[in-house]
């Protein structure tokens, strides 16, 4: 109904289809994408494009076959749909099909992870998105500037639009905030313009076109610090307190070894830390752990799908001895280098502005927290600054250790002139953190 109102007059649009349904066992989640032409808007600026809306995030049947039905008043499946404007090149007659597997791979993640998007989220793809030379390798999420939120029979429906970024507006956005780098491109036209359609053939990065947007991040930074919370990662730790051989002991982790599943509650709590980072207007509050639940959910929270961060395996029993947070003397944290450049936006973006910052594994269940003293519900304390419950770990860091590990971790601005493995130790605060290569993280056994 939505595309119809923006296109009375395409009313059989050109459709990528997933030829076997996701509910049939398919491997693509979304039903189909429907590919529109749209003529832009002059007067604004905004050129000719093609405009692709997927279909299958949210509730398209509504009878349990593939999102569980929730009522009408909450989100129809995950809530969303995804578009994505592409500007029509010169003589253009047909719109291209490779955005669909790019929103068919978006989709799968969503599925996958059960992680939903938001306006202001970034992607990391680390390859141009249409597999040319394109130095557009990156998406930024935000409202869809034409198709308003509608109410259906199965729940509401947002419409997210993907943007295509260079590489260093992704930095930026991590950085500082992606609302803020998105009213950036949309006063350059070249670079996406009020409608923010990207253009695959852009060459030059919103702060090659007009240096002084540089000077607007930098200020942005220093004043707003980083709303990024949180990212999915390469990373362990380890509990230096204890030996690793020392198996019969429950408060020894050995990441890889001895494989810890996440609890319900410590998945819930996670996705919260993560959520509540991004209320910058309000104190910074990690739930408590033993918040009272209900249907696996905090009551404060809106029912929604699964636990997002919770695999069918992780809800396994866990050993009561897990379950209590456990303080430790010394702990050694280990990032591959892409989750480590991140480290000092950690620390001068979240953690000088009195947040926090969550490392989530992407390969197990492990996660790192930093919080700050100003960090509310955290398990870590200043007494005792390494706290871990099951192999979920927490590092309170003071503001005056935060500026000397920013000044030693200077390096990590310069990957280019990296070399791995690379080690930082603080002794005196029995604290150590390794950047490592990728494969370490790939081996179950590392």
């Amino acid at each position: 109904g939505e595309c119809r109102r923006l296109y009375p007059d395409q009313p059989n649009p050109l459709q990528v289809t997933a030829i076997l349904k996701y509910w049939l066992g398919g491997p693509d989640p979304l039903d189909y994408v429907s590919m529109y032409r749209n003529l832009g808007n002059p007067a604004l600026n905004v050129p000719e494009h093609w405009h692709y809306v997927s279909f299958g995030l949210s509730d398209l049947y509504g009878d349990n076959r593939v999102h569980e039905f929730t009522g009408t008043d909450g989100p129809s499946g995950f809530g969303f749909e995804l578009t994505f404007r592409l500007k029509r090149e010169t003589g253009e007659s047909a719109p291209p099909t490779w955005p669909a597997e790019l929103m068919q791979g978006l989709a799968r993640y969503v599925f996958q992870s059960e992680n939903t998007f938001c306006s202001g989220d970034h992607v990391s793809w680390h390859s141009p998105l249409d597999n040319s030379e394109s130095r557009i390798q990156h998406m930024l999420l935000t409202e869809d500037p034409q198709m308003q939120p509608v109410q259906t029979p199965f729940g509401v429906v947002t419409f997210l639009q993907i943007v295509g970024v260079c590489t260093e507006e992704l930095h930026a956005a991590q950085q500082w905030n992606g609302q803020g780098i998105l009213e950036l491109l949309r006063t350059v036209p070249v670079a996406g313009g009020p409608w923010l359609i990207t253009d695959m053939r852009r060459g030059e990065t919103i702060f090659e076109i007009d240096p002084h947007l540089q000077e607007r991040v930098d200020k942005g930074i220093e004043t707003d610090g980083s709303n990024l919370s949180g990212v999915s990662a390469k990373c362990a730790w380890d509990d230096l307190s204890r030996p690793p051989e020392d198996d019969e002991d429950s408060r020894s982790i050995c990441i890889g070894t001895q494989p810890r599943r996440l609890s319900g509650k410590d998945t819930e709590q996670i996705r919260e830390t993560l959520r509540r980072g991004l209320e910058i207007n309000s104190k910074p509050v990690i739930p408590p752990i033993n918040a009272q639940r209900q249907n696996g959910l905090n009551l404060d929270r809106a029912p929604s799908r699964k636990d997002s961060l919770e695999s069918e395996s992780s809800a396994a029993i866990i050993p009561h001895e897990l379950i209590r947070t456990r303080q430790l003397e010394s702990v050694h944290l280990k990032f591959n280098q892409e989750s480590g450049a991140l480290i000092p936006l950690c620390l001068r973006g979240r953690l000088l502005h009195g947040r926090h910052f969550t490392y989530k594994s992407i390969t197990g269940d492990t996660a790192i927290t930093f919080v700050s003293t100003g960090v509310e519900g955290a398990f870590a304390t200043e007494e005792h600054p390494y706290a871990a419950h099951g192999p979920w770990l927490q590092i309170l860091l003071t503001e005056e250790f935060v500026e000397r590990m920013l000044e030693d971790l200077e390096d990590l601005n310069s990957p280019e002139e990296f070399k791995l493995p690379k080690e930082y130790s603080w002794p005196e605060k029995k604290l150590k953190v390794s950047i490592l290569p990728d494969a370490v993280f790939d081996n179950p056994l590392h």
